[in-house]
C-alpha cells in the first residue's frame, strides 16, 4: 500500500510539474538522466526503502540520495553500482 501511495503521489507531482513549458523542455533535454533517477526512485519505493534506509545500506548519507534523486548530483558509476546492489538490481550502461 505504501508503494502505491508513494507512486501515486510521485506521478501526480511529476504530471503537475511537466505542465510548465520550461520544466517540460528541461525534462526532455535531460531525458536519460531523469529516466535513471525515476528508475532509482521507483525501485527504492518498491522495496519500501526511505532515502535514509538506502543511504544506510550503501554507507552514505541521506542527503546524497536526496541530491541524486533531485538531479543535483553527478554520481560515479561506483556509486550507482552500490545503489543497484542495495536495490537487488543490476546497473547496465550502454551507448547507442
Amino acid at each position: 500500500m505504501l508503494y502505491y501511495q508513494s507512486m501515486k503521489s510521485y506521478t501526480k507531482i511529476k504530471e503537475q510539474l511537466l505542465k510548465d513549458k520550461a520544466t517540460h523542455k528541461a525534462y526532455q533535454e535531460l531525458g536519460t538522466e531523469f529516466a535513471l533517477v525515476q528508475n532509482i526512485i521507483e525501485k527504492r519505493l518498491a522495496k519500501g526503502y526511505t532515502q535514509a534506509k538506502l543511504a544506510n545500506k550503501i554507507g552514505t548519507k541521506q542527503s546524497s540520495i536526496a541530491r541524486l534523486e533531485s538531479g543535483n548530483y553527478n554520481p560515479s558509476l561506483a556509486f550507482l553500482e552500490r545503489i543497484a546492489k542495495a536495490l537487488d538490481t543490476q546497473l547496465t550502461v550502454s551507448l547507442s
